[in-house]
């Protein structure tokens, strides 16, 4: 096998123990000014994740960021602040790949509790003003000229009040702010997720990017999936440990190591010549694309990720498919890919058209002797492609008339 091309390798820079700049890690390589805070309690924490999420310095610069992240101690004053902010913006400023001059991004990792030598509002009150958005995790305020993005827990709502410059999201399943740090007691990966994009949207629209053609690198990495047929080149589309999960087989791979494997002996190789997609509908958010498209082949050979274990029958399929997928920056992070299986079953005639109903029926009522109950299985074949092509092509609801039956007990 290849080797895969070289990821982005632009490596974090120190300025004393407080400061590290990362340039973004993105093929770009140029990307907006970002100052990520953080206190020095939160730094041990990215060692002991099981997640593929990275530290926020290396996330955000994936994202295509310049990156200053400070760390603070909670006996930290003022006039620390004032100059680690400082700082951290000239070191920033003065980074060949930093595309900012005047308007910043500030995001401040922790609770007040985690600042313990910090008075009032702080960090809003000693931002230059080139910093125009900041992302919280703690009810702090904004100063005239700053965007404000508040993420908390659902019992914080009646201590913020919302307005033009103001935003938040309350989240009812976290209970600290450290459920957006990987490796933290209280991470809660789905939340950080949906906090993480809500994040990066808010900062896009308030400091001018970085923006990327989304549905350009998702089309890439699908040529070189079905069309090209690489696996290094797939590879190279990624970031540097990405995920994908098929989910009604849960084929994939997590991590690059696991996922190359993958690619190469179940999936890139593992599709029949006469593999294509038709997509019928295409949505494009901040750091997403959600697809909707059928899935075309000829069951020609054994598709491990699809239909594992089943020796070939020659048939056709045409399978409605949906796939969510995660772009970081100019490079995919992950793929959730579903469908029906049942519909693949049903069009490859290996899913009975009734099964056996093993239970008494609501009113108590059990088969008569000798006899069993059947249920008429509730999936359709191919139509299910052609009525998502077609909405007029099948008429609706009719699995709802299925009736349960009594039949010879054989």
């Amino acid at each position: 096998m290849a080797q895969p091309a070289e990821l982005p390798s632009a490596k974090p820079i120190a300025f004393g123990s407080r400061i590290v700049v990362q340039p973004p890690l993105t093929r770009l390589g140029t990307g907006p000014g970002l100052v990520i805070i953080r206190p020095a309690g939160f730094s041990d924490y990215q060692a002991k994740t099981k997640t593929l999420d990275p530290e926020p310095l290396q996330k955000w610069a994936e994202e295509g960021f310049a990156v200053a992240q400070i760390t603070l101690d909670a006996q930290d004053k003022n006039t620390e602040i004032l100059h680690s902010l400082n700082s951290a913006q000239k070191h920033l400023q003065d980074l060949l790949e930093c595309t900012s001059d005047k308007s910043f991004g500030l995001i401040v990792y922790g609770s007040r509790s985690d600042y313990g030598g910090l008075s009032g509002d702080a960090f809003c009150t000693l931002a230059p003003e080139t910093i125009k958005a900041v992302v919280f995790f703690d009810t702090w305020e904004s100063k005239e000229g700053q965007k404000l993005l508040l993420h908390a827990a659902s019992y914080q709502r009646d201590t913020f009040t919302e307005d033009d410059t103001q935003t938040a999201y309350f989240y009812p399943d976290i209970v600290s702010s450290g459920f957006i740090v990987p490796g933290h007691p209280d991470f809660k990966i789905s939340t950080a997720g949906v906090a993480h994009t809500r994040g990066l949207a808010f900062l896009k629209k308030n400091i001018g990017g970085p923006y990327f053609d989304l549905e350009k690198i998702w089309d890439e990495h699908t040529y070189y999936e079905f069309g090209d047929r690489s696996v290094e080149k797939t590879m190279a589309t990624m970031v540097q440990e990405p995920y994908v999960n098929h989910v009604p087989t849960m084929t994939g791979g997590i991590g690059r190591a696991r996922l190359s494997h993958f690619y190469l002996h179940h999936f890139i190789f593992n599709n029949p010549d006469d593999t294509a997609l038709e997509l019928i509908s295409r949505t494009i958010g901040t750091d997403r694309i959600v697809d909707e498209f059928i899935f075309c082949l000829t069951h020609v050979k054994q598709v491990d990720w699809l239909i594992p274990g089943i020796p070939p029958t020659g048939k056709p399929l045409r399978i409605p498919f949906t796939s969510v997928v995660n772009i970081r920056g100019d490079r995919l992070y992950h793929e959730h890919i579903a469908w029906d299986q049942a519909t693949v079953l049903v069009q490859l005639g290996l899913l009975p058209e009734y099964l056996p109903f093993p239970y008494s029926l609501p009113d108590g009522t059990v088969p008569a002797a000798g006899k069993r109950f059947e249920y008429r299985v509730p999936a359709a074949g191919v139509e299910t492609a052609n009525k998502l092509q077609n909405e007029h092509e099948f008429e609706s609801n009719e699995m709802i008339g299925f009736k349960i039956r009594e039949v010879d007990d054989r």
